[in-house]
């Protein structure tokens, strides 16, 4: 029984990770986006097979990421950048989805939620860094975009997932020791909201008080780290657990979702407050309302 369950497990991933990935092809060919939010690591991973400074040539409007971004995209260097980038979704959502159907086969409605349809469109990180909520050594992945990483690294702690980020760290700079100071001068254009600081961001301050509470922490530190996108959010649907709780929440997120749809926002503050708005508020409600049973499982 067991082992048939560990299959039909990998089966539901592999469904996932093949249907995201093909999806994500299907949109990116479409829309000719090249590798999207991928295009970085992608063509980093292969500045470095060819002895090259990933950071020597600044594109307008295109926001480096950290050396370790290039490091985990190596296996995908060798592709085109829309099959690349591709590859690189579905198998992030292809691991989401194992450790999510592990826990309990309704955690995988979480891929209803907009911010995930978002985040597909421009193949995204964050279901690969979500992956690092199951699987110990998948931490190493939240060093690669920092600011929706951190406050899951940070809730997630474990040895093996501490050692794992720092292999890659310092592999990083056993390639370049300079890359920090190569990388930081280029985020000046980075366009950003900070959830806290948009009202009515201010309230999800009120997360603290079940600062004992884990998920607590992971909505209070996602609140205060800067944002672009709606896709930034997904990592919030770490927090719920239950049919019911995921259900609402993925139908909060498009209420925001159908907005975008009809209206194309002009600044990050927009964005930033239909974010708290759908996203950020729902989650805070979910977590000072649940009961304390339910919490102490979090």
């Amino acid at each position: 029984m067991r082992i048939r369950r560990s299959l039909l497990n990998l089966f539901t991933a592999l469904t996932i990770a093949l249907a995201s990935g093909t999806l994500c092809w299907i949109y990116l060919h479409h829309f000719h986006l090249g590798a999207a939010d991928f295009f970085w690591a992608h063509q980093a991973a292969r500045d470095l097979l060819a002895g090259k400074n990933p950071y020597a040539t600044q594109l307008p409007g295109l926001i480096p990421y950290p050396l370790p971004a290039a490091l985990i995209a190596l296996p995908f260097a060798a592709f085109p950048q829309e099959l690349a980038a591709a590859l690189f979704y579905g198998i992030s959502s292809g691991l989401l989805a194992f450790g999510l159907v592990r826990q309990a086969p309704e955690r995988l409605f979480i891929f209803f939620a907009y911010p995930y349809w978002a985040a597909l469109m421009t193949a995204q990180w964050s279901p690969l860094i979500m992956s690092a909520a199951f699987f110990p050594l998948a931490l190493l992945f939240c060093v690669a975009k920092p600011q929706i990483g951190l406050p899951v690294a940070l809730t997630r702690l474990s040895r093996k997932g501490i050692a794992a980020a720092a292999v890659l760290i310092l592999a990083s700079f056993a390639i370049s020791l300079r890359w920090p100071a190569a990388w930081l001068p280029q985020l000046h254009g980075y366009q950003h909201f900070i959830p806290l600081l948009v009202l009515p961001g201010p309230l999800l301050v009120l997360a603290l008080w079940r600062w004992r509470e884990s998920d607590a922490w992971l909505l209070f530190l996602c609140s205060i780290m800067p944002q672009r996108w709606f896709y930034d959010a997904f990592v919030l649907w770490l927090i719920p657990k239950t049919r019911r709780a995921i259900l609402a929440t993925v139908a909060c997120s498009w209420i925001t979702g159908l907005w975008r749809w009809y209206h194309n926002p002009h600044t990050v503050q927009t964005v930033g407050r239909w974010s708290i708005l759908g996203f950020y508020l729902p989650m805070l409600a979910l977590i000072l309302l649940r009961d304390r049973t339910q919490a102490e499982k979090t």
